[in-house]
């Protein structure tokens, strides 16, 4: 593999004040290079010889942690500090997520309780405004879970799969270890804080666990999903969820995350099907909300055009 390199412009400094590049220290990369520490150092992504370098730009990566993999063959494209340990806030549900539909239907149905919607207003974390005595299924809360990355819901999910949520984190776990994410360990079934600290895992065992995830075609169509309405029924109250991720709608794009917390900064799992190969990238530790979008596009076209040349 060819050798990587930190990059940073001259004029870092002066687009600091305008762009948001200085990061804070909770998304500080591992000090890959001399710069300073108040700003966020741009990655160069390598680029094969064989690759026009004047028709396929090189992406300038941010953040703490990059990886890029082909998902068929698993071949890293793209590494930066991909096996260090870190916060990964949101990205955690997609644990929940894929372990939840292991064992359960799409019909089965969750009743919604007190404790789901305090724990997640309780925890600051993000909700999908879930109401106490609704009952929805499995199919519609993954909806709730992965869009709004509602915190409510994964405690729900996790309460009932469990059973109960130390039981559900300890098969979490342990699903982790049998996909050989061995450097990942989760403590909640959505990555807010706690009182014992914060889980972690690496952006290469994320880029492992989603494409797991992705092979289930529940998991791509709601990850893949813009805006999701329920109807009022006897059941449940209606709901509408707008997905927090902003490549959703954009075409190939199939998911997959959200996440941010202080501790974390802002993370992105991402993936899309380009000439036929499906990409997966994880980003970890961005300073910027906006920007890991537009360095996972950056990335995912890079990507398509290495694999293409």
């Amino acid at each position: 593999m060819l050798n990587r390199k930190a990059r940073l412009t001259a004029t870092a400094g002066a687009l600091a004040l305008v762009t948001g590049l200085a990061a804070p220290a909770f998304a500080q990369p591992a000090a890959p290079s001399s710069a300073p520490s108040s700003v966020a150092t741009p990655v160069a992504a390598p680029v094969a010889a064989s690759v026009d370098t004047a028709a396929v730009a090189e992406p300038m990566v941010y953040g703490r942690a990059a990886y890029l993999i082909d998902a068929a063959s698993g071949k890293e494209l793209f590494g930066y500090q991909a096996a260090e340990r870190m916060p990964i806030a949101s990205l955690t549900k997609t644990m929940t997520a894929y372990l939840v539909l292991k064992s359960a239907k799409p019909t089965d149905v969750v009743r919604i309780k007190a404790e789901d919607v305090a724990y997640a207003e309780d925890g600051g974390g993000t909700t999908a405004d879930l109401r106490p005595g609704d009952r929805l299924t499995v199919g519609e809360l993954m909806y709730g879970l992965m869009l709004p990355s509602g915190a409510d819901a994964a405690h729900a999910l996790a309460r009932t799969y469990g059973p109960g949520v130390d039981g559900f984190v300890a098969k979490m776990n342990q699903t982790a270890r049998e996909l050989g994410m061995n450097d990942t360990r989760y403590l909640n079934a959505d990555g807010l804080p706690t009182r014992r600290g914060n889980g972690y895992s690496t952006a290469r065992d994320q880029a492992v666990l989603a494409a797991k995830a992705l092979e289930l075609p529940l998991i791509r169509r709601v990850a893949s999903t813009r805006y999701h309405e329920l109807d009022a029924t006897g059941e449940h109250r209606s709901y509408a969820w707008r997905n927090t991720n902003k490549l959703a709608g954009t075409p190939g794009v199939i998911g997959l995350k959200t996440g941010f917390t202080r501790a974390a900064g802002y993370c992105l799992a991402f993936a899309a099907e380009r000439d036929g190969r499906r990409l997966i990238g994880v980003l970890l530790g961005e300073s910027v909300s906006s920007r890991r979008f537009t360095t996972a596009e950056s990335l995912l076209s890079w990507g398509a055009a290495r694999q293409a040349a």
